[in-house]
């Protein structure tokens, strides 16, 4: 199973159109994603390529490829344009032999984290900052943003054969942690 990883799309078009090419180039099985999926919210400015009603459109042509949660940024009418499942603030996902507990960061995250156990995997977005480490036995691992990055590129994450991996938007890795 090869999964991307997407956090914080903010609406940007461009930005989800690219991620959209390198997901079928690279052959890719489900798409994660971890909240903030059309628009920008008070505190950001608007990202290139803000098109929220074409970001809709698009992800819904993958809608039964699609895991995803809910963000500070997303709202229960964006749910009535969107043909799969937003509207929850975290979903645990088995997979490899792994527990992915996947959430947006709002409500839990590196300082807040839920109840998991050694060998969990815990993944957010939220922050528009990549990581990937591990934690008192937990993976802790943000994809940071493809749209509004906070700290170095517009990326994304792959999960595939027990390895997370942050990668720039042109597919140079940024980070990466096996388990």
């Amino acid at each position: 199973m090869k999964c991307m990883i997407v956090s914080d799309i903010h609406g940007s078009f461009s930005d989800l159109k690219r991620i959209i090419d390198i997901y079928e180039e690279e052959k890719m099985d489900k798409l994660i994603l971890l909240g903030d999926l059309l628009y920008h919210g008070p505190r950001n400015p608007l990202p290139e390529g803000y098109n929220p009603k074409e970001v809709a459109r698009l992800l819904n042509q993958y809608k039964d490829k699609i895991i995803a949660v809910r963000g500070n940024c997303d709202a229960e009418v964006d749910q009535m344009v969107l043909e799969f499942p937003m509207r929850s603030d975290y979903l645990e996902l088995y997979l490899d032999g792994h527990r992915f507990f996947i959430t947006h960061g709002h409500l839990y995250n590196e300082d807040q984290l839920p109840l998991l156990k050694s060998g969990d995997i815990f993944m957010h977005g939220h922050f528009h900052k990549p990581i990937a480490k591990q934690k008192d036995g937990i993976v802790i691992f943000n994809p940071s943003s493809i749209s509004l990055p906070k700290e170095g590129e517009k990326s994304f994450g792959v999960y595939e054969n027990h390895e997370l991996k942050v990668l720039s938007l042109e597919k140079k890795l940024i980070k990466k942690i096996n388990f």
